[in-house]
Formats: structure tokens, C-alpha cells, sequence
């Protein structure tokens, strides 16, 4: 029988693809872009649309900016995402928002009123991506010399989450009672400070603002790293894996669900979605073509690594493309990120490492709908769950990729029993659990 999974779309608030043959302009900065690719997207069932964030213009790839805002790589220009989730989740219907918020750049008491009121526009659709930040130059835009090292910026998300968690149900669900009779909007008894003196952080609480439909955000979070992993077990909803290949694919999940079970959650209710880029054609040569062209173009390798370069915090100017790395690196950044690219002792090139699919591929997608349909379904039976976060096999998104998905391959998917044709729930956390 086959095994139903979910489906998100990941994305940034940048330019579309600016300077392709089918590009828009790569000037989406009111937004209607996203606005009407999240209602294709809604219109097809997704779960949800996440957009990334980084809080700085990189300069890892050669310490320079130069590359990065020459072809708008890295997402640069970038506009904040919470401000594109709140219009979407006002011009939808159904699928959920997710927005990327650093404990870096936000105080909590912040993060947690902003968190509330953009659910309340979603009506319960509202996620929050979590991450701590990896680049020294984020933390030195919030007045920082550097990043902390790794287990401590971990040490502090945890108490992060801890004292969110706690503004979060600083409210009672049945706070607001609207009582005419006795003229009383709100019972007081129901709305509580929370006192929180931690060692990093302290606030009194409660909120200022209503308790959200779903409670607390849905929670997102993309943990490679055994200490990454472990913070996601225990907060996220939803979890993003890089890895790549059914058998890499399933040790994930099983370690997280295992390590979701130890912190007394129950592993069903956290779903591991993989990253991977579908290259979709009217017939199989077609889609290969489409992705030879995309490859053979001789900036494709530079970008990614330049790409690759500001996610990890990594100079690979200074590497040969066409040899191996001579070492096993590692980054105060994002460490998981780095040792999916790396294949570390694969023996493989940096330019192989691209072409194999470089940060964004667990699995290959190519051919026509029906075909990756067939190969999604079939990974996921190998995995056990939970489904796919698609991103562009580019550095950017178009409208015809949009198409090919939603009218091709979604419907391809539907007719397989493997993805839902209507939603059942009403909130963002309500449709990741439904199977």
C-alpha cells in the first residue's frame, strides 16, 4: 500500500531567477511573487512554504562580497521573512508559513510576541524555523566580535526554547472568555508571569498578546550534528535532513525518533523531511538535458561553492575544483551542512561534490513526473518517512519550476495515493499530523 508523506517548498525572500530564460525579473520586493507561488503551492497541497534567512552579506567564498552580490548568490539581496510568511498566511488558505528567526537577533519575550501574532494572522498556519546562526559576520551585524563555539550557542538555544516555551503558555487556553454579562474580556487568574531567571537569559513575562490557535508555533529545525540533532529531537516539529541515500536517509530518522522517544515525546509527532531539487521534463531526455545544461554552464560549479562557502563559513577559493579536499574540514558554522557536502574520505573532487548534487540533494530527481513520482515513493518506503522539502536545482526559483511541480508532479504524486488532494486540518502542526 502506498505510504502517504508531506511536501514542503524551501525558499528565500531574494531576487527569483533574475537573469534566466524564463526568469521574472528578479525584483520580487513587494512580495506578490512568493504571494502567488505560496497559492500555487496551497492550491497543490503542500504543508508548508519555509523561507531561509541569513543576517549578513557573506564574504567566506574568497573574503570577498564580490561574487555574492555580482550574480546575487547566497540569497543577497535578502528581505526579512517574517514580514512575506504574515502577507502569505493572510492570502492563503491552507498551507502553512514558515518563517527562519535566529536566537542570535532576537530577545525571546520578541521572538515569542512576534511568533503569536503572525499565527493569529495565518489562523494557525504560522512555523518557526529555528537556528542559532553560523557566520561570524551575523553575529558581529548584533555587536558580537564572533560567533560562540558551537556547544555553547547550543547550551544557550536550549534555555532559549525553555524560557519561549514558558511565554508561550503564559496564557491558558481559556484565558479569554469574553464574558458580556459580566463585562470581562479576559480572566486574569488564567494569565500568569513566568519569572524566568536562567543563565543566559531572564524575563518576566506573561506575553502582551493573545495565545495563539496553535498554542506555540510549529517548530522547525535542521540538526546534523549529534548535539543539533538532540535539540531537534526534543523541540521541532518538523526536522530538515541533508543526507543523502536511502541508507543514510533512514539512519537519520531513526536516530532522531529514537532520540524523540528519550526526551518523552512521541516519535510519530516528529516528521524528517529531506531536501532534494526534482529536474522534471515531458520525457526523461528532456529532463536530463535540462540538467546537463544546467551543469555544463562554466559558472555553475563556482556558484555552488561559493554558495556552499557562506552556509559553512569555509574559503573553498583556496581548494582545486578538481582534487580532493586534503583534509576533513570543520567550521564553527554549520557543521552537519558541511560534512554532507564534504563526503569526507569519498576520495571525490570539490567539482564532484557539486555535480553529485552538492547541499540540497539526498536523493537524484530527474526525469518526467511519473518517474520521480515512482522514485519518491519508492524512498520513502525504504525510509520509512516522512517526505520532502523541495528546493530550485539552481540557485533560484522560477515560475516554470512552480508549473512543472504543482501541474506535473504533484498531480503524478496524488494519482499514486502518496500525497494528500485535500487538507483535513486547520493549523500548520494539525496537517503534519495527520499521517
Amino acid at each position: 500500500m502506498a505510504r502517504m508523506f508531506h511536501l514542503g517548498w524551501f525558499t528565500n525572500f531574494c531576487t527569483d531567477e533574475w537573469n534566466g530564460v524564463f526568469s521574472a525579473g528578479g525584483m520580487p520586493w513587494d512580495g506578490k511573487f512568493y504571494v502567488e507561488m505560496a497559492q500555487a503551492l496551497d492550491r497543490a497541497c503542500f504543508d508548508y512554504i519555509l523561507f531561509e534567512d541569513k543576517l549578513a552579506i557573506p564574504d567566506a567564498y574568497g573574503a570577498s562580497y564580490e561574487i555574492y552580490l555580482k550574480q546575487a548568490l547566497s540569497k543577497v539581496p535578502k528581505h526579512d521573512p517574517v514580514p512575506i510568511t504574515t502577507l502569505i498566511g493572510a492570502l492563503t488558505q491552507n498551507i502553512g508559513v514558515v518563517a527562519t528567526m535566529s536566537t542570535l537577533a532576537y530577545p525571546p519575550f520578541m521572538l515569542a510576541r512576534l511568533c503569536s501574532t503572525v499565527d493569529h494572522i495565518a489562523g494557525g498556519r504560522f512555523g518557526w524555523n529555528i537556528v542559532t546562526s553560523a557566520e561570524d559576520g551575523a553575529a558581529q551585524n548584533f555587536g558580537m566580535d564572533k560567533l560562540p563555539p558551537k556547544d555553547l550557542r547550543y547550551e544557550m538555544a536550549h534555555e532559549y526554547l525553555d524560557l519561549v516555551n514558558q511565554l508561550f503558555e503564559s496564557w491558558d487556553p481559556d484565558a479569554i472568555v469574553l464574558d458580556r454579562e459580566n463585562k470581562i474580556y479576559a480572566d486574569h487568574t488564567k494569565v500568569r508571569e513566568i519569572n524566568f531567571k536562567g543563565k543566559y537569559y531572564k524575563c518576566r513575562g506573561p506575553l502582551n498578546t493573545a495565545r495563539s490557535p496553535q498554542g506555540r508555533p510549529t517548530m522547525v529545525q535542521a540538526g546534523g550534528s549529534p548535539a543539533g540533532r538532540d535539540f531537534a529531537a526534543k523541540y521541532a516539529d518538523c526536522i530538515i535532513s541533508v543526507n543523502k541515500g536511502y541508507a543514510e536517509m533512514k539512519a537519520f530518522r531513526d536516530d532522531i525518533r529514537a532520540r524523540a522517544e528519550a526526551h518523552g515525546r512521541n516519535p510519530d509527532d516528529v516528521k524528517v523531511m529531506y531536501l532534494t531539487a526534482p529536474v522534471l521534463g515531458e520525457t526523461e531526455q528532456e529532463a536530463r538535458a535540462k540538467y546537463e545544461r544546467m551543469v555544463n554552464d562554466p559558472e555553475f560549479v563556482e556558484r555552488n561553492i561559493a554558495s556552499i562557502a557562506a552556509i559553512t563559513d569555509i574559503d573553498f577559493k583556496k581548494y582545486s575544483f578538481d582534487e580532493p579536499l586534503p583534509e576533513r574540514l570543520l567550521t564553527n558554522g554549520e557543521q552537519g551542512s558541511l560534512d554532507a557536502f564534504q563526503q569526507w574520505g569519498s576520495g571525490k573532487t570539490l567539482r564532484q561534490l557539486v555535480l553529485d548534487g552538492g547541499m540540497v540533494a539526498s536523493i537524484e530527481l530527474i526525469g518526467t513526473p511519473d518517474q520521480v513520482a515512482d522514485k519518491m515513493g519508492e524512498a520513502m518506503e525504504a525510509v520509512g518517512g516522512d517526505g520532502f522539502l523541495i528546493a530550485k536545482p539552481g540557485l533560484a526559483v522560477n515560475r516554470r519550476m512552480i508549473a512543472e511541480v504543482c501541474d506535473g508532479l504533484v498531480p503524478a504524486l496524488q494519482r499514486r495515493g502518496l500525497m494528500r488532494t485535500q487538507y483535513t486540518g486547520k493549523t500548520l502542526r494539525e496537517n503534519l499530523l495527520a499521517f
